[in-house]
């Protein structure tokens, strides 16, 4: 029993370290913008945090751009938050968050970005960038003429949902990026430089758009989260339940009438996502002198989220296990003592 009590803390520490993977949370679910290190917005108004239309949780980020928005004096007009995360060259981790483009975002032939991962070097496209062109989106790394490694078409008022695996590095032979869209493998695991060589990367989320579109834009982000494992990110799919076969009957089978009885239905093949031969490219997003790591060298998604019972089947063994020694340590005693009565006294 003593054993068994010494045991019980590190048990109960099982379910804690199931979720120890997820490094960050930027989900907007303390309701305000607390999460992030800094905003890049002409006005509050134009990073809104909502209760409207979410996808998980009860709050999202409404962000708004209007030509003319351009609080850091630099190219394109933009509201954006940041993420300081300064990844390391040779750190890998997973990323999580979901974006939905209203009825009434523009359709344009310019960039229009909504997630990337800038450099904190000065001047230039970011290495790795999300952005929309006409109705496509679009996955680069590597700047202006880096390598699109990813198109989709756009869906308008349909929540995107991705999971994206980064192995940050400047070498093409280490770097790599995998893709999941919507629940599914979109991108296989694909070698490619994620950084610019002695630069380290920042996250930027909202909307950067080229400076001649008019219309306003409408962008919605939630539930963006940072891991170092898979299933903190993206729980895998439960299968649904085999049908249960009853037993064959020990009486004769009795008859089925005409219309009696009911059809199984088989699923309807996914649609293969056709690709676009349409792209532009992005314009330069310059860091101005105010930005912050200037010169510092440096699926089903609704459910999507970090697990925080992942360790529970594990502590339900461990307890089985060692109530299992206590009750064999038990019964020694009981059956030797029966042996003695048994046996002749000499």
């Amino acid at each position: 029993m003593k054993r068994l009590l010494k045991l019980a803390p590190f048990a109960l520490l099982l379910p804690t370290l199931a979720s120890a993977s997820v490094v960050w949370k930027g989900d907007f679910e303390t309701g305000n913008l607390s999460q992030w290190d800094r905003e890049q917005s002409v006005s509050s108004s134009r990073l809104q945090v909502v209760s409207a239309s979410v996808r998980e949780g009860r709050y999202a980020l409404k962000t708004i751009v209007r030509q003319g928005d351009d609080p850091i004096n630099a190219s394109g007009n933009r509201n954006e938050l940041l993420y300081l995360s300064r990844e390391a060259t040779g750190s890998e981790y997973f990323y999580k968050w979901s974006t939905l483009f209203p009825s009434s975002f523009p359709r344009s032939s310019k960039w229009q970005i909504f997630t990337q991962w800038h450099h904190d070097g000065n001047g230039g496209s970011p290495p790795l960038e999300f952005y929309v062109v006409n109705d496509e989106l679009l996955l680069r790394a590597g700047g202006s003429n880096g390598k699109i490694v990813y198109r989709a078409p756009l869906r308008r008022e349909h929540w995107n949902d991705f999971v994206l695996h980064v192995k940050w590095s400047p070498d093409p032979r280490v770097g790599f990026l995998e893709l999941y869209h919507n629940g599914k493998l979109a991108l296989p695991l694909t070698k490619v430089a994620t950084q610019y060589s002695g630069q380290r990367n920042y996250l930027k989320l909202g909307l950067y758009r080229d400076e001649s579109i008019a219309p306003e834009g409408v962008v919605l982000h939630d539930g963006f989260t940072m891991a170092t494992k898979l299933e903190d990110v993206m729980p895998p799919v439960v299968a649904a339940p085999a049908p249960v076969t009853n037993p064959a009957p020990s009486h004769p089978a009795p008859v089925t009438r005409p219309g009696e009885g009911s059809a199984s239905e088989q699923p309807s093949p996914i649609a293969q996502v056709p690709s676009s031969s349409d792209e532009a490219t992005p314009g330069s997003g310059g860091i101005v002198p105010d930005d912050p790591m200037l010169g510092t060298g440096m699926v089903p998604a609704a459910s999507c989220g970090a697990s925080s019972t992942g360790g529970t089947p594990l502590l339900v063994v461990v307890a089985l296990a060692l109530v299992a020694m206590l009750g064999r340590r038990k019964q020694a005693p009981a059956y030797a003592r029966a042996r003695r009565s048994r046996s002749p006294r000499r």
